[in-house]
């Protein structure tokens, strides 16, 4: 593939899966491969997609895709590289950044009530956190990543520093104080910057309108009315709790070789309203259907998760890419919405087309969950669900 194509998928929806040797199962319905563009390489099915693990790439991986366009479900590789036994389908794992869709939910849900106002400063909520210097971001601006505030500083710069810090204890609201300190990258509503601070604010502005912890506001008003059992806010705990496939990173060992290491168990507090659900893709599935139906949101604010700002990304200059929650982009001449997530040893996602023809849902045990190019068996997935990227 053209670097010039990679390009392009680098700064989409990245909507990318690895998979391996043995379908788990299959849905009676498959999904046809998605049309390409003209003058453009036909994308592969999906069956031949997930074959190969566990690699280079990825251990294991699951697959769901559905939709009134057909429906089809796989999964491949190993539950661990101890035993070598078949992944669990249902198996739960880290959701990462997808977390923010449902933050982004719940704090819809609480300006439809009247509760939080998206024009109102983040600052009014919490005067005690957000200096005067960002007296100017407003709660919209924390959902769609256009609010200037810079990340954190957290302690290492190598996966093997994380890795040595990975049961360290993070604080949200010292996050922000953190970050607030620092210098604004831009002013508000100027530029779009995707980092998770935004979403750390906005889950302390749930906590400060609700009196109640943003896990617990999450689980009253979308998990347990939507009936996902199997997701949940890991809190101080640093393991996977019930059925999960292992998750394995690429890095430096103690003995001086690079090989994998088993990261399942690694703390996800830095993660907070931004990153750390656990899920499945079974519960993934029901919850893209529901949002995209507007079971999750009602009314007129759920346009806000399928309104792009007009505004410019911070580092490339081209239009922004994420809303309220989501990000949108162009594949096989429609628009994909949807959001993708990385925790060391995991990558999920969800995504689906404005109505819901057809949907995307994955977990795929990554060796290097946080790289900067795409998994190859990822881009292969989502090409054959959705298409190529529309210029």
């Amino acid at each position: 593939m053209k670097r010039t194509t990679r390009t392009l998928l680098a700064a989409a929806l990245v909507l990318g899966v690895a998979a391996g040797p043995s379908v788990l199962s299959s849905a009676a319905a498959p999904v046809p491969a998605a049309a390409a563009e003209p003058g453009a390489q036909r994308s592969p099915d999906l069956s031949a997609v997930i074959a190969g693990l566990p690699s280079k790439d990825a251990t294991a991986a699951l697959v769901r895709v559905g939709g009134t366009e057909g429906a089809w479900q796989g999964g491949a590789g190993v539950h661990d590289l101890r035993t070598n036994r078949p992944a669990d389908p249902g198996g739960r794992f880290r959701a990462g950044s997808v977390t923010k869709v449902f933050t982004a939910a719940v704090a819809l849900q609480l300006a439809g009530e009247g509760r939080i106002d998206l024009d109102r400063s983040a600052r009014s909520y919490l005067p005690e956190l957000i200096p005067a210097a960002y007296a100017g971001v407003t709660v919209r601006q924390l959902l769609n990543h256009t609010h200037g505030i810079p990340a954190a500083e957290m302690p290492g710069e190598t996966v093997e520093e994380w890795c040595a810090n990975r049961f360290v204890a993070h604080d949200p609201r010292d996050m922000v104080r953190s970050a607030t300190a620092r210098p604004r990258e831009f002013a508000p509503g100027e530029k779009q910057h995707y980092l998770n601070i935004g979403y750390t604010i906005a889950g302390l502005i749930i906590e400060r309108v609700t009196g109640d912890s943003y896990a617990h506001q999450v689980g009253t008003r979308v998990l347990r009315p939507l009936g996902l059992r199997d997701t949940f806010f890991p809190g101080a705990n640093p393991r996977i709790e019930g059925r999960h496939n292992h998750g394995y990173q690429t890095m430096r060992l103690d003995d001086g070789t690079t090989g994998l290491r088993d990261v399942s168990v690694w703390g996800a507090t830095d993660g907070f309203a931004a990153g750390d659900l656990i899920s499945t893709t079974a519960d993934l599935e029901r919850f893209t259907d529901a949002l995209f139906a507007g079971r999750v949101v009602r009314g007129p604010l759920l346009e806000e998760m399928f309104t792009l700002p007009q505004v410019a990304d911070l580092g490339t200059g081209d239009p922004a890419a994420y809303s309220v929650g989501l990000s949108m982009k162009k594949l096989g001449g429609r628009e994909v919405w949807g959001k993708t997530g990385g925790r060391w040893g995991y990558n999920a996602a969800i995504a689906s087309t404005r109505h819901g023809e057809r949907t995307l849902v994955y977990s795929v045990n990554s060796t290097d969950a946080k790289g900067q190019e795409m998994n190859k068996v990822a881009l292969n997935l989502m090409l054959a669900t959705y298409g190529m990227p529309s210029a």
